[in-house]
């Protein structure tokens, strides 16, 4: 392959990528928004409902995406099939996917309606759980359309009709902010429902996301030709297999993730309601932040895919190096904005001119700093993971996992922050360095896992050679 035909292959692979890339990160920014609002309405409802609702929310959002990421194994592998062109195994798949949000999401519900116990061995104050359980008991009755629209994206996804689920996402999001604040403060004749008023609006956006976006699936020229819905009757359990052996290593994976950072959430309680509420504020500063990065990894995981279905890996090398440049570069300029202007990011939550904000404010603003420079580093690991779910690399990147956040971050969190008296700024600097650890250690799977599948292959079939 000459220089001019790279160049001319990597300029198309920028061209589709952002295609894929900008209205999947722009949905993940906008859905994020929603726990963004949430956390403003909570810090004007007070310090103790802030510090409850935060630890609801990551509490419940670590059982949503684990249960999402279990059937986030539609997306590589409707890519795949997408790019060998196999129409029939890309409807079986896109049904069974929706038979596996079923079986998921019940017992994740039923897992969330009885966590109030759990709660209170964990060192929270009673006023924090009871205030938290009145969140998760309306919350749980949202997790289904929660997973069932997972799958539906990552259909829609894998078959390069992305940009409908930024729409959807985006008017679901706009909806939930406003009922948010209509419910929660009680405006418009409606009654004050505080954290029950925030829940209730979030269940019935995620219903409305689900449905909108299984409608678009039924009434789109291009996708109704899919023939989704048909035959739901009919259960494969070869395909379920196949589904669970990729999609519930991402599942553990994601859920691993996000419970490490409920357990520094949980550890952060155990210093003082300041130090939660300060926790709060930058975690989900960088949450919002983060979405950029993960619709990237999306979007990773669908051109990787669909290389991988054509056996091309010089496409999968270019995509990789796109997505993880584009994901590198967006974070660095964040994470500049974060260090030079950290007292504005604060400001967003609270007043910082009020004394009675003064000990939130100076634990905050450490923490802010710490997390600016982690998250250049977490932007590119997300997308090299992409790329690995892409190849349906699942099990060995979920078990660097472990061993990154669980092993060596919460030994250095915890011997940080409580050992060595750091508190707070120890926790963080703990996350900070098993972000570190997993990065390197996906790049190095990354580049193994492509090599032995070039091995695997016949060089007949391998256009990169």
């Amino acid at each position: 392959m000459t220089v001019l035909q790279m160049r001319n292959r990597l300029k198309t692979e920028v061209r589709e990528f952002f295609k894929l890339a900008v209205p999947l990160a722009s949905a993940q920014l906008a859905q994020s928004a929603t726990g963004f609002a949430d956390t403003v309405m909570m810090g004007r409802m007070g310090a103790d409902v802030l510090a409850a609702g935060g630890l609801a929310a990551i509490v419940f959002m670590s059982i949503m995406t684990t249960a999402s990421g279990i059937v986030m194994g539609v997306s590589p592998l409707i890519a795949e099939a997408f790019g060998a062109g196999q129409k029939t195994r890309i409807q079986q798949v896109a049904r069974q996917g929706l038979w596996l949000s079923i079986i998921v999401s019940i017992p994740m519900m039923i897992i969330t309606g009885h966590l109030d116990s759990w709660m209170s061995h964990t060192g929270q104050t009673a006023t924090t759980v009871k205030l938290a359980n009145t969140y998760l008991d309306i919350m749980l009755w949202g997790l289904f359309p929660a997973v069932g629209f997972a799958a539906l994206r990552a259909t829609v996804s894998a078959l390069s009709q992305a940009r409908p689920v930024m729409f959807i996402v985006v008017t679901g999001t706009a909806f939930n902010v406003v009922w948010n604040y209509i419910l929660g403060f009680g405006k418009f004749g409606f009654p004050q429902m505080g954290l029950a008023g925030l829940a209730l609006a979030s269940v019935l956006s995620l219903w409305g996301m689900f449905l909108a976006m299984a409608l678009y699936l039924l009434i789109n020229p291009r996708l109704k030709n899919y023939r989704i819905f048909q035959e739901m009757h009919r259960v494969r359990p070869q395909i379920l297999r196949e589904l669970v052996w990729v999609g519930v290593p991402i599942g553990l994976f994601t859920g691993l993730e996000t419970g490490f950072f409920m357990v520094m959430m949980f550890w952060m309680g155990t210093l003082g309601t300041e130090a939660l509420a300060a926790h709060q504020i930058v975690f989900q500063t960088i949450l919002v932040v983060f979405m950029v990065p993960l619709g990237i990894s999306f979007a990773t995981t669908v051109r990787v895919g669909q290389w991988f279905g054509r056996r091309d890996f010089t496409g999968i090398q270019q995509a990789t190096w796109v997505s993880t440049g584009t994901s590198t570069i967006f974070m660095l300029g964040i994470s500049i904005v974060f260090c030079l202007f950290p007292k504005q990011v604060i400001g967003i939550y609270l007043d910082v001119q009020n004394p009675d904000n003064a000990a939130i404010i100076s634990l905050a603003l450490p923490l802010l700093i710490i997390a600016a420079i982690a998250q250049v580093l977490d932007g590119f690991q997300k997308a090299v993971y992409g790329s690995l779910q892409g190849l349906q690399d699942t099990q060995v990147p979920m078990l660097l996992n472990v061993f990154g956040y669980w092993g060596v971050g919460l030994s250095v969190g915890y011997g940080l922050g409580f050992y060595l008296g750091m508190g707070s700024v120890g926790l963080w600097i703990g996350q900070s360095v098993a972000i570190a650890v997993v990065a390197g250690l996906f790049l190095w799977r990354l580049r193994n896992a492509i090599a032995r599948r070039k091995l695997n292959l016949p060089a007949a079939i391998d256009r990169s050679l």
